[in-house]
């Protein structure tokens, strides 16, 4: 209870400043043609609803309904006393889909340390048999080849630091090729070294992050390319790429990011963030540990 606590207290201490500035834009006021009034406050608090979705995540249930169900209902009553029904909360799923992106991005402002790790990992919305009957998804996703076969769905781009903290991150299409988001991810208070695989090897991407953003792309050669000098850190800490993968693991069989039983682009995003913000409240994330054996990196 200590932990669900201190995660509510977090979110509602953001939410507060979140909910104030958007009613300094939200109209209010009745309408003339009606005696309603707009923007009519919910029992269960934006906050309530945020910290459901991330605990969701946190104690690792597979379905939502029997989480709601079977643990939240029973279990942690008397902290959400407003409790609404299972349909009306996932209605309200959808008001909490762009509070959570900020609150995503105020989690990963200052993560950034100088030692950054950049890749991209399938999300995957159906099996591959059920590609052509997808109805959700046939307008956006798209099918895409990653080191595991082919999918159908999104890519998840992230870039993280040498403690396993998410530094910035996008979601594009699953045919989007792994060099386009990398200079708009980049832009945002990302510095110093990023390490990656083969596959975002390109000149022009490297000449660009080091002239205007001074960020040193350091990646390995393929086999037809000419070897080139690598530093002896830089070498150790490409070696240590592994450390993305490991989080992406952790992201999806721990968080459970991914998933095949999506009804709606809402159920989707809300899944996803909070299956991020989840990942950020973790005590214990994979970092490297005695990758500089002493040596300072500044």
């Amino acid at each position: 209870m200590d932990n669900l606590e201190a995660l509510y207290c977090h979110i509602d201490d953001y939410c507060k400043t979140y909910t104030n500035e958007q009613q300094k834009k939200m109209l209010t006021q009745k309408s003339k043609s009606s005696k309603k009034t707009r923007n009519k406050p919910c029992r269960i608090s934006l906050s309530e609803i945020i910290t459901i979705l991330v605990v969701f995540h946190q104690i690792k249930y597979r379905e939502f309904k029997a989480f709601y169900y079977n643990y939240l209902t029973q279990w942690l009553k008397p902290a959400f006393p407003n409790l609404p029904s299972y349909t009306r909360m996932v209605e309200l799923m959808e008001k909490a889909i762009v509070p959570m992106c900020d609150y995503l991005q105020s989690l990963m402002q200052n993560n950034c340390t100088g030692i950054n790790y950049i890749d991209s990992t399938s999300l995957a919305v159906c099996d591959n048999h059920r590609i052509n009957r997808n109805k959700v998804f046939a307008e956006t996703a798209q099918r895409g080849k990653s080191s595991m076969g082919w999918f159908f769905g999104f890519k998840l781009h992230v870039i993280i630091n040498d403690k396993g903290e998410l530094v910035n991150l996008t979601v594009t299409k699953g045919n989007v090729d792994d060099r386009q988001p990398v200079k708009r991810l980049c832009e945002s208070h990302v510095f110093g070294k990023l390490f990656a695989d083969k596959g975002y090897i390109d000149k022009s991407l490297t000449d660009w992050l080091d002239e205007h953003l001074d960020i040193e792309l350091i990646t390995n050669v393929k086999k037809n390319m000419k070897s080139k000098d690598i530093s002896w850190l830089n070498r150790r800490l490409l070696k240590r790429r592994f450390l993305i993968e490991t989080v992406f693991d952790e992201l999806k069989n721990m968080c459970q990011i991914e998933h095949s039983r999506h009804r709606s682009y809402v159920g989707f995003m809300s899944n996803l963030l909070a299956g991020l913000i989840a990942y950020c409240h973790q005590t214990k994330k994979p970092t490297l540990k005695n990758v500089l054996l002493g040596y300072s990196l500044l």
